[in-house]
């Protein structure tokens, strides 16, 4: 009887967080061909899906990325995506004083390297006020 591994592979949102956790925690600049690499090794994430990742996290601004002469260059530091976070959350704030907003935090495997905030206006009316 022949029993088949039932190794879920990752979800979408959790390759992109260990991809994040990759940048955050080396602080360092990558080409693709180091990622594809990289990722596989230290963080599970397979080689063919780390091109698709990492060019999610470049089109939501999270990854920052530059050509410099034939070759991409692939970065994203913890200060730059603390400041992203905390700009969003006064944006948010600034838009209806009267309005009440719920903030919620969600905080993955490494709370210093992973916050993503959502916000939600809510309709007073909806209160019971």
């Amino acid at each position: 009887m022949c029993l088949k591994s039932k190794k879920k592979g990752l979800s979408a949102e959790e390759k992109r967080t260990r991809m994040m956790e990759i940048f955050f925690e080396t602080k360092d600049v990558f080409q693709l061909k180091d990622l594809e690499k990289i990722a596989p090794k230290e963080k599970g994430i397979t080689a063919m899906s780390v091109k698709e990742v990492l060019q999610s996290l470049v089109d939501d601004g999270m990854v920052d990325c530059e050509r410099i002469g034939t070759s991409n260059y692939y970065w994203a530091f913890p200060s730059k995506a603390l400041h992203a976070r905390k700009h969003k959350l006064e944006v948010l704030e600034s838009q209806d004083p009267g309005c009440c907003f719920h903030v919620i935090i969600k905080v993955s495997y490494y709370r210093k390297f992973w916050l993503g905030a959502v916000a939600h206006a809510c309709n007073p009316s909806t209160l019971g006020g």
